[in-house]
Protein backbone atom coordinates (compact mmCIF):
# COMPACT_ATOMS: atom_id res chain seq x y z
CA UNK A 1 0.00 0.00 0.00
CA UNK A 2 1.26 3.93 -0.99
CA UNK A 3 1.64 6.02 2.09
CA UNK A 4 4.09 8.30 0.58
CA UNK A 5 0.99 10.22 -1.68
CA UNK A 6 0.46 12.20 1.75
CA UNK A 7 3.93 13.48 1.88
CA UNK A 8 3.57 16.10 -0.06
CA UNK A 9 0.90 18.09 1.86
CA UNK A 10 2.67 20.94 3.97
CA UNK A 11 4.44 20.74 7.12
CA UNK A 12 2.61 22.65 9.91
CA UNK A 13 1.79 23.39 13.18
CA UNK A 14 -1.09 21.98 14.97
CA UNK A 15 -3.39 24.39 15.96
CA UNK A 16 -2.78 25.77 19.27
CA UNK A 17 -0.27 23.28 20.82
CA UNK A 18 -0.72 24.65 24.30
CA UNK A 19 1.92 24.40 27.43
CA UNK A 20 0.50 21.15 28.65
CA UNK A 21 3.65 18.80 29.98
CA UNK A 22 3.41 14.40 30.04
CA UNK A 23 4.20 12.61 33.20
CA UNK A 24 7.50 11.39 31.42
CA UNK A 25 9.23 8.41 31.61
CA UNK A 26 12.77 9.60 30.17
CA UNK A 27 15.27 7.24 30.20
CA UNK A 28 13.05 4.30 29.48
CA UNK A 29 13.93 1.77 27.06
CA UNK A 30 11.87 2.27 23.59
CA UNK A 31 10.21 -0.55 22.35
CA UNK A 32 9.54 -0.76 18.78
CA UNK A 33 6.55 -3.30 17.74
CA UNK A 34 4.16 -2.10 15.47
CA UNK A 35 2.69 -5.23 12.92
CA UNK A 36 4.33 -6.30 10.06
CA UNK A 37 1.98 -4.77 7.41
CA UNK A 38 2.16 -1.17 8.99
CA UNK A 39 3.96 0.51 6.02
CA UNK A 40 7.50 1.76 6.76
CA UNK A 41 7.62 4.59 4.65
CA UNK A 42 9.06 7.07 5.90
CA UNK A 43 11.15 4.92 7.91
CA UNK A 44 10.40 4.27 11.32
CA UNK A 45 13.52 5.14 13.90
CA UNK A 46 15.26 2.57 15.77
CA UNK A 47 16.20 3.66 17.81
CA UNK A 48 12.80 6.25 17.82
CA UNK A 49 14.23 8.90 20.42
CA UNK A 50 15.94 11.90 18.86
CA UNK A 51 17.87 13.87 20.56
CA UNK A 52 17.51 17.26 19.28
CA UNK A 53 14.07 19.01 18.93
CA UNK A 54 11.76 20.16 16.29
CA UNK A 55 12.74 23.48 14.23
CA UNK A 56 9.60 24.30 13.04
CA UNK A 57 8.86 26.20 9.66
CA UNK A 58 5.11 26.99 9.79
CA UNK A 59 3.23 27.23 6.42
CA UNK A 60 -0.75 27.58 5.42
CA UNK A 61 -2.47 24.02 4.72
CA UNK A 62 -3.57 23.71 1.37
CA UNK A 63 -7.45 23.76 1.95
CA UNK A 64 -9.49 22.13 -0.96
CA UNK A 65 -12.54 23.81 -2.26
CA UNK A 66 -15.55 20.94 -1.42
CA UNK A 67 -18.12 21.70 -3.81
CA UNK A 68 -21.83 21.07 -3.34
CA UNK A 69 -23.00 17.46 -3.12
CA UNK A 70 -26.03 15.91 -3.95
CA UNK A 71 -28.96 15.82 -0.91
CA UNK A 72 -28.84 12.66 0.56
CA UNK A 73 -33.00 12.56 0.51
CA UNK A 74 -34.47 11.23 3.03
CA UNK A 75 -31.60 10.77 5.54
CA UNK A 76 -33.21 13.35 8.10
CA UNK A 77 -36.42 11.74 8.06
CA UNK A 78 -34.84 8.48 9.27
CA UNK A 79 -33.18 9.57 11.63
CA UNK A 80 -35.97 11.59 13.00
CA UNK A 81 -38.05 8.23 12.53
CA UNK A 82 -35.72 6.13 14.81
CA UNK A 83 -35.49 9.09 17.63
CA UNK A 84 -39.38 8.56 17.96
CA UNK A 85 -38.30 4.96 19.62
CA UNK A 86 -36.17 6.87 22.11
CA UNK A 87 -32.59 6.20 22.95
CA UNK A 88 -31.85 1.84 23.10
CA UNK A 89 -31.22 0.18 26.30
CA UNK A 90 -27.59 0.59 27.14
CA UNK A 91 -26.76 -3.56 25.72
CA UNK A 92 -28.48 -2.88 22.41
CA UNK A 93 -26.42 0.34 22.52
CA UNK A 94 -22.93 -1.93 23.17
CA UNK A 95 -23.56 -5.12 21.86
CA UNK A 96 -23.03 -7.00 25.05
CA UNK A 97 -25.73 -8.30 27.37
CA UNK A 98 -26.19 -7.06 30.59
CA UNK A 99 -22.46 -4.47 29.75
CA UNK A 100 -22.81 -1.64 31.52
CA UNK A 101 -22.38 1.61 29.44
CA UNK A 102 -20.98 4.43 30.99
CA UNK A 103 -20.16 8.56 30.64
CA UNK A 104 -16.49 9.04 30.85
CA UNK A 105 -15.41 9.17 34.17
CA UNK A 106 -12.60 7.61 36.62
CA UNK A 107 -13.66 4.11 36.76
CA UNK A 108 -15.08 1.94 33.89
CA UNK A 109 -18.90 0.87 35.73
CA UNK A 110 -20.25 4.51 35.45
CA UNK A 111 -23.77 5.90 34.75
CA UNK A 112 -25.22 6.09 31.28
CA UNK A 113 -24.89 9.14 29.19
CA UNK A 114 -27.16 11.72 29.10
CA UNK A 115 -29.99 11.09 26.43
CA UNK A 116 -29.27 12.90 23.05
CA UNK A 117 -31.55 15.19 21.48
CA UNK A 118 -33.43 14.41 18.27
CA UNK A 119 -31.15 13.74 15.86
CA UNK A 120 -30.55 16.75 13.47
CA UNK A 121 -30.69 16.97 9.77
CA UNK A 122 -27.55 16.37 7.78
CA UNK A 123 -26.10 18.92 5.53
CA UNK A 124 -24.39 18.13 2.29
CA UNK A 125 -21.12 19.49 2.19
CA UNK A 126 -19.06 17.85 -0.68
CA UNK A 127 -18.98 14.89 -2.80
CA UNK A 128 -15.93 13.50 -4.99
CA UNK A 129 -15.55 10.90 -8.10
CA UNK A 130 -15.23 8.09 -5.85
CA UNK A 131 -18.67 8.53 -4.82
CA UNK A 132 -18.39 9.35 -0.75
CA UNK A 133 -19.70 12.57 0.27
CA UNK A 134 -19.29 14.52 3.51
CA UNK A 135 -22.14 15.67 5.47
CA UNK A 136 -23.11 17.79 8.50
CA UNK A 137 -25.10 18.19 11.65
CA UNK A 138 -25.29 20.98 14.13
CA UNK A 139 -27.77 20.55 17.03
CA UNK A 140 -27.76 22.03 20.90
CA UNK A 141 -25.73 19.84 23.01
CA UNK A 142 -27.51 18.19 26.46
CA UNK A 143 -23.84 17.84 27.67
CA UNK A 144 -23.21 21.16 26.40
CA UNK A 145 -25.99 22.73 28.69
CA UNK A 146 -27.77 23.30 25.43
CA UNK A 147 -24.89 25.15 23.86
CA UNK A 148 -24.28 24.11 20.26
CA UNK A 149 -22.70 20.55 19.26
CA UNK A 150 -21.64 20.02 15.71
CA UNK A 151 -19.50 16.96 13.83
CA UNK A 152 -19.07 16.01 10.82
CA UNK A 153 -19.36 12.71 8.75
CA UNK A 154 -17.68 10.87 6.07
CA UNK A 155 -19.81 8.54 4.16
CA UNK A 156 -18.12 5.88 1.83
CA UNK A 157 -18.55 5.09 -1.98
CA UNK A 158 -22.24 3.48 -3.04
CA UNK A 159 -23.77 4.42 0.59
CA UNK A 160 -27.29 6.14 -0.81
CA UNK A 161 -27.23 2.85 -3.11
CA UNK A 162 -27.43 0.34 -0.07
CA UNK A 163 -29.08 -1.04 2.61
CA UNK A 164 -26.14 -2.04 4.38
CA UNK A 165 -25.29 -0.83 7.96
CA UNK A 166 -21.75 0.32 8.66
CA UNK A 167 -19.20 0.10 10.90
CA UNK A 168 -18.13 3.67 12.39
CA UNK A 169 -14.68 5.40 13.56
CA UNK A 170 -15.17 8.50 15.75
CA UNK A 171 -12.63 11.27 15.52
CA UNK A 172 -11.29 13.86 18.37
CA UNK A 173 -9.32 16.87 16.86
CA UNK A 174 -6.50 18.35 18.58
CA UNK A 175 -6.20 21.60 21.43
CA UNK A 176 -8.29 24.54 20.06
CA UNK A 177 -8.99 22.48 16.36
CA UNK A 178 -11.35 21.66 14.28
CA UNK A 179 -13.03 18.74 13.41
CA UNK A 180 -12.04 19.58 9.45
CA UNK A 181 -8.50 19.46 9.96
CA UNK A 182 -9.04 15.73 9.28
CA UNK A 183 -10.44 16.33 6.05
CA UNK A 184 -7.28 18.77 5.60
CA UNK A 185 -5.12 15.77 5.97
CA UNK A 186 -6.98 13.73 3.44
CA UNK A 187 -9.01 11.38 5.02
CA UNK A 188 -11.65 11.40 2.07
CA UNK A 189 -9.03 10.75 -0.27
CA UNK A 190 -7.22 7.77 2.33
CA UNK A 191 -10.53 6.07 3.29
CA UNK A 192 -12.41 6.04 -0.64
CA UNK A 193 -8.89 4.65 -1.58
CA UNK A 194 -8.73 2.03 1.00
CA UNK A 195 -12.51 1.10 0.38
CA UNK A 196 -12.60 0.82 -3.00
CA UNK A 197 -9.58 -1.76 -3.12
CA UNK A 198 -11.03 -3.46 -0.96
CA UNK A 199 -8.38 -2.75 2.63
CA UNK A 200 -10.80 -2.53 4.86
CA UNK A 201 -14.85 -2.50 4.75
CA UNK A 202 -16.57 0.01 3.77
CA UNK A 203 -17.14 2.89 6.99
CA UNK A 204 -18.35 5.55 8.47
CA UNK A 205 -15.90 8.12 10.10
CA UNK A 206 -17.61 11.04 12.34
CA UNK A 207 -15.44 13.95 12.92
CA UNK A 208 -16.88 15.66 16.18
CA UNK A 209 -16.30 19.35 16.83
CA UNK A 210 -15.25 20.21 20.55
CA UNK A 211 -15.55 23.86 21.99
CA UNK A 212 -12.72 25.72 22.58
CA UNK A 213 -10.99 25.18 25.51
CA UNK A 214 -7.96 24.33 27.54
CA UNK A 215 -9.12 20.88 28.65
CA UNK A 216 -10.57 19.22 25.51
CA UNK A 217 -12.50 15.68 25.55
CA UNK A 218 -12.57 16.09 29.35
CA UNK A 219 -15.46 16.23 31.70
CA UNK A 220 -14.65 19.32 34.03
CA UNK A 221 -17.37 21.39 35.71
CA UNK A 222 -19.90 22.82 33.45
CA UNK A 223 -17.69 21.72 29.98
CA UNK A 224 -18.55 18.11 29.69
CA UNK A 225 -16.71 17.38 26.51
CA UNK A 226 -16.42 13.22 27.48
CA UNK A 227 -19.99 13.12 27.70
CA UNK A 228 -20.47 15.07 24.33
CA UNK A 229 -18.12 12.38 22.58
CA UNK A 230 -21.12 9.48 23.82
CA UNK A 231 -23.86 11.66 23.23
CA UNK A 232 -22.71 11.99 19.70
CA UNK A 233 -22.05 8.56 19.12
CA UNK A 234 -25.52 7.62 20.99
CA UNK A 235 -27.38 9.92 18.03
CA UNK A 236 -25.32 8.56 15.25
CA UNK A 237 -26.61 5.37 16.14
CA UNK A 238 -30.04 6.46 16.03
CA UNK A 239 -29.53 8.42 12.86
CA UNK A 240 -27.48 6.59 10.90
CA UNK A 241 -27.55 2.56 9.42
CA UNK A 242 -24.45 1.56 12.11
CA UNK A 243 -23.45 -1.01 13.03
CA UNK A 244 -24.14 -0.45 17.09
CA UNK A 245 -22.03 -2.53 18.45
CA UNK A 246 -18.83 -2.41 20.17
CA UNK A 247 -17.33 -4.92 17.71
CA UNK A 248 -17.81 -1.84 15.11
CA UNK A 249 -17.39 0.93 16.75
CA UNK A 250 -14.01 3.18 17.31
CA UNK A 251 -12.22 5.71 18.58
CA UNK A 252 -9.54 7.90 17.19
CA UNK A 253 -8.03 11.28 17.77
CA UNK A 254 -4.55 13.47 17.32
CA UNK A 255 -2.66 15.31 19.83
CA UNK A 256 -4.92 16.40 23.21
CA UNK A 257 -7.53 14.49 20.68
CA UNK A 258 -5.33 11.25 21.10
CA UNK A 259 -6.26 11.02 24.91
CA UNK A 260 -9.37 11.62 24.56
CA UNK A 261 -9.44 8.85 22.32
CA UNK A 262 -7.78 6.83 25.13
CA UNK A 263 -9.84 8.21 27.68
CA UNK A 264 -12.92 7.66 25.76
CA UNK A 265 -12.55 3.78 25.37
CA UNK A 266 -10.85 3.14 28.63
CA UNK A 267 -13.35 4.62 31.13
CA UNK A 268 -16.67 3.03 28.61
CA UNK A 269 -14.71 -0.54 27.99
CA UNK A 270 -18.15 -1.67 26.60
CA UNK A 271 -18.73 0.92 23.43
CA UNK A 272 -15.23 1.05 21.72
CA UNK A 273 -13.45 -2.06 20.49
CA UNK A 274 -11.02 0.27 18.83
CA UNK A 275 -8.75 3.18 20.26
CA UNK A 276 -6.00 4.97 18.44
CA UNK A 277 -3.99 8.31 19.84
CA UNK A 278 -1.50 9.98 17.15
CA UNK A 279 1.01 12.36 18.49
CA UNK A 280 -0.99 11.95 21.74
CA UNK A 281 -0.63 11.63 25.55
CA UNK A 282 -1.88 9.22 28.56
CA UNK A 283 -2.11 11.24 31.59
CA UNK A 284 -3.80 9.71 34.96
CA UNK A 285 -5.24 6.98 32.35
CA UNK A 286 -4.33 3.81 34.49
CA UNK A 287 -6.82 3.92 36.59
CA UNK A 288 -9.31 3.04 33.89
CA UNK A 289 -6.99 0.84 32.88
CA UNK A 290 -6.51 -1.57 35.97
CA UNK A 291 -10.52 -1.33 36.31
CA UNK A 292 -10.65 -2.14 32.86
CA UNK A 293 -8.60 -5.25 33.08
CA UNK A 294 -11.90 -8.01 33.54
CA UNK A 295 -13.70 -6.54 29.76
CA UNK A 296 -10.35 -6.22 27.87
CA UNK A 297 -9.38 -9.76 29.06
CA UNK A 298 -12.60 -11.47 28.15
CA UNK A 299 -13.61 -8.27 24.96
CA UNK A 300 -10.56 -7.69 23.66
CA UNK A 301 -9.14 -4.23 22.42
CA UNK A 302 -7.31 -2.93 18.94
CA UNK A 303 -5.20 -0.07 20.09
CA UNK A 304 -2.61 1.52 18.45
CA UNK A 305 -0.47 4.81 19.98
CA UNK A 306 2.17 7.03 18.15
CA UNK A 307 4.66 9.77 18.57
CA UNK A 308 7.05 11.98 16.87
CA UNK A 309 10.96 11.79 17.45
CA UNK A 310 11.08 15.45 17.79
CA UNK A 311 7.53 16.00 19.30
CA UNK A 312 8.41 18.91 21.90
CA UNK A 313 4.87 18.48 23.29
CA UNK A 314 3.83 15.26 23.54
CA UNK A 315 6.49 12.78 24.83
CA UNK A 316 7.51 9.92 22.41
CA UNK A 317 8.84 7.55 24.83
CA UNK A 318 5.00 7.53 26.37
CA UNK A 319 3.17 5.35 23.44
CA UNK A 320 5.84 1.98 23.99
CA UNK A 321 5.26 2.46 27.90
CA UNK A 322 1.33 2.74 27.44
CA UNK A 323 1.13 0.01 25.07
CA UNK A 324 3.16 -2.31 27.32
CA UNK A 325 0.25 -1.49 30.00
CA UNK A 326 -2.65 -2.29 27.56
CA UNK A 327 -0.83 -5.77 26.19
CA UNK A 328 -0.71 -6.19 30.41
CA UNK A 329 -4.24 -5.75 30.64
CA UNK A 330 -5.27 -7.86 27.51
CA UNK A 331 -5.31 -5.82 24.66
CA UNK A 332 -3.91 -6.13 21.16
CA UNK A 333 -1.43 -3.03 21.69
CA UNK A 334 1.04 -1.62 18.99
CA UNK A 335 3.28 1.02 18.92
CA UNK A 336 5.59 2.75 17.42
CA UNK A 337 7.53 6.54 17.24
CA UNK A 338 8.08 7.94 13.86
CA UNK A 339 10.57 11.00 12.85
CA UNK A 340 8.66 14.09 12.30
CA UNK A 341 7.30 16.68 15.28
CA UNK A 342 4.18 17.71 16.63
CA UNK A 343 2.17 18.87 13.30
CA UNK A 344 -0.64 17.78 10.56
CA UNK A 345 2.35 16.68 8.19
CA UNK A 346 3.35 13.66 10.84
CA UNK A 347 -0.21 12.93 10.89
CA UNK A 348 -0.95 12.86 6.77
CA UNK A 349 2.36 10.70 6.58
CA UNK A 350 0.45 7.85 9.09
CA UNK A 351 -3.57 8.30 7.95
CA UNK A 352 -3.49 5.55 5.44
CA UNK A 353 -1.95 3.17 7.97
CA UNK A 354 -4.07 4.21 11.11
CA UNK A 355 -7.20 3.55 8.82
CA UNK A 356 -6.22 0.67 8.28
CA UNK A 357 -5.51 -0.37 11.43
CA UNK A 358 -9.15 0.54 12.80
CA UNK A 359 -10.67 -1.03 9.35
CA UNK A 360 -8.64 -4.48 9.90
CA UNK A 361 -10.34 -4.34 13.41
CA UNK A 362 -14.26 -3.61 12.42
CA UNK A 363 -13.46 -6.63 9.92
CA UNK A 364 -13.86 -8.95 12.41
CA UNK A 365 -17.03 -7.87 13.23
CA UNK A 366 -18.72 -9.03 9.89
CA UNK A 367 -20.35 -7.66 7.26
CA UNK A 368 -23.47 -4.95 8.01
CA UNK A 369 -26.76 -6.81 7.75
CA UNK A 370 -29.49 -4.86 5.47
CA UNK A 371 -32.02 -2.38 7.83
Amino acid sequence: MQTGAHSSRPHVWLESLGDWSWPGVRGAVVEFEPPPWVPARPPRLEPAMATGRATWQPEQVLRRRLGLGAVLSGLAAFGATLALNGPAGVGRLVGVGGAPGGSVTATATVSPAPTPPLPPPLTPVSSDAAGSSIVAASYPSVAFGGAAGSFLVYLPPGYASTTSRYPVLYLLHGQNGHASAFLEIGLQTSLDHLITTKAVPPMIAVMIQDRPGMENWRDLGARRSASYVLEVQEMVDRMLPTIATRAARGVAGNSMGGFGAMHAALANPYRFSVAESWLGYFNNLDRDLRADRPVISRLGLHAFVYGAAADPVADPAEDPAFARRLRAAGAQAHSAIYPGGHSLGTLSEHLDAMLLFAGRAFAGAGPGPPH
